[in-house]
């Protein structure tokens, strides 16, 4: 069974990494999940989930400040990873390879691996560090992806726009899903 880490960071749109934990979990993935401590802290503010919620739907929890836990290392075999939400200050640590969380050094562990890296970029409006942490990311390897819903599968709910941004990171890893309707089908 193929791994994939999933990391849920402090920025808002916690909802986002529930979601992806849900779609995931039944999935034939092996989730191993890292929630931050401001990841905790919104998806009480934002949800009705818990952590232990979210912890039921992995196949491993990591503690964020275990900086030995398997995912820290290339010989640790993954598809890769998917930070959903990624804050802006996550992100800085990715960019920076400022290892200094699990959260970080697992993202900066598949992009040395060049193991497909999804960041899921919440932050709104974006100043021009921004842009460069997205750009210098980017030049190593990541995947920058803002959840900017699309219109053309006609959403009716927001779990539908949800679902769309869900189904697209599914597909950057190559994982079959039928989330939305496909541009052209009918």
């Amino acid at each position: 069974m193929d791994r994939l880490i999933v990391g849920i960071s402090g920025a808002s749109g916690v909802i986002y990494g529930v979601r992806f934990l849900e779609v995931a979990s039944k999935l034939p993935l092996e989730i191993h999940l890292i929630i931050s401590e401001a990841a905790k802290k919104n998806l009480e503010i934002e949800t009705d989930y818990t952590a232990k919620d979210l912890k039921a739907m992995a196949a491993r929890v990591y503690n964020p400040g275990d900086l030995g836990a398997p995912v820290s290392s290339g010989s640790f075999l993954t598809l890769g990873m998917v930070i959903i939400p990624c804050s802006i200050k996550t992100l800085s640590g990715v960019a920076n390879s400022y290892n200094n969380t699990l959260l970080i050094r697992a993202a900066d562990v598949c992009l040395k691996e060049r193991r497909k890296t999804v960041l899921v970029v919440r932050e709104t409006p974006l100043h021009l560090g921004h842009l460069r942490l997205m750009e210098h990311a980017t030049e190593m390897g990541a995947v920058i992806f803002p959840p900017v819903p699309a219109f053309y599968h006609k959403p009716k709910t927001i779990g539908d726009i949800i679902d769309h941004t869900i189904g697209k990171i599914l597909d950057q890893f190559g994982i079959q899903h039928h989330l939305f309707k496909r541009w052209g089908e009918t």
